[in-house]
């Protein structure tokens, strides 16, 4: 099993203090105060949706043309986050030639299911819109989440009917890629008041948050990323997807890693820890290998 170095055990031991006492935004602060890298230009605070006024950052090689394009969708439960806590995963991809995208989106219980998907479908179609003048290409947009973030991107890539009134479908994606995504939950237990709140509480409506109910034969390409320690989301979630479109002879691998938590898999995107485990590396082998969407 893989032994993480002393210096992430530690870290890791820290947020975990952190996270659990509510202070998130030090954490990522911390994060993000060490991740300077040259020849990057960001944007941030672009509205993407006026009626509701959400923003998005974009990351990207200075002078990049052409580029692939990963809209990052972060998790937090489906109640908390904000897109500027993940300025490192922002940073990484663009480091390596990506034009990176991070969204907020609404949470609960400001608005249910419906709601949050509605958010990260008009991001990803507003991105899709403007790729090439943010350097990109909108054949090679790929989206990718973490954790509850992995859910929303995952729906996105499976159910058809959230692109679908940006004429836009699944399959126009050039991948997923998820990182510790809830993919396949039912039924939520009793004492998850949240979760029955924003997917609901009979059967029927809480299988429309499932992705694996949705794959069908016509998904893109994808990537998913767990580790073997997390303790927040089960890998049968990873597992089950993954199986799902293997049935359906889909492009799909799945990467275990051993001895990586639930907010490690993510924190090794950034410049003190992305060396202890091959999640960055991964995710661009994944972008490069597939460099235009897939056609069905």
């Amino acid at each position: 099993m893989l032994r993480l170095p002393l210096s992430l055990r530690l870290f890791l031991l820290l947020s975990s203090v952190l996270l659990l006492s509510g202070c998130e935004a030090s954490l990522f602060a911390g994060l993000n105060a060490t991740d300077r890298r040259a020849g990057i230009e960001a944007q941030r605070g672009i509205v993407f949706d006026e009626a509701h006024g959400l923003k998005l950052d974009v990351y990207r090689p200075v002078g990049v043309v052409h580029a692939p394009i990963v809209v990052f969708f972060y998790g937090g439960s489906w109640v908390h986050g904000e897109r500027a806590w993940y300025r490192f995963v922002g940073t990484a991809l663009a480091s390596h030639g990506v034009v990176a995208v991070i969204p907020d989106y609404r949470k609960y219980p400001q608005v249910k299911m419906d709601g949050f998907m509605q958010d990260a479908s008009r991001a990803v179609a507003w991105v899709h819109e403007h790729a090439r003048a943010l350097g990109g290409s909108p054949d090679d947009l790929f989206v990718m989440g973490h954790s509850a973030g992995g859910q929303i991107g995952a729906l996105l890539a499976t159910d058809p009917s959230w692109l679908a009134p940006y004429d836009l479908r699944p399959n126009e994606l050039a991948g997923f890629i998820g990182m510790a995504g809830c993919y396949d939950f039912i039924p939520i237990p009793a004492n998850e008041k949240d979760m029955l709140g924003m997917f609901g509480r009979d059967e029927a409506s809480q299988a429309r948050a499932q992705p694996v109910r949705f794959v069908h034969g016509d998904e893109p390409p994808m990537l998913l990323l767990q580790g073997s320690a997390d303790r927040e989301v089960d890998l049968s979630n990873a597992r089950s997807l993954a199986r799902a479109l293997q049935a359906h002879h889909e492009d799909v691998t799945l990467r275990m890693y051993p001895g990586v938590g639930h907010n490690a898999l993510v924190f090794a995107f950034s410049r003190p820890f992305h060396a202890d485990d091959p999640a960055l590396e991964d995710v661009l082998s994944f972008v490069h290998a597939h460099p235009v969407a897939a056609v069905h």
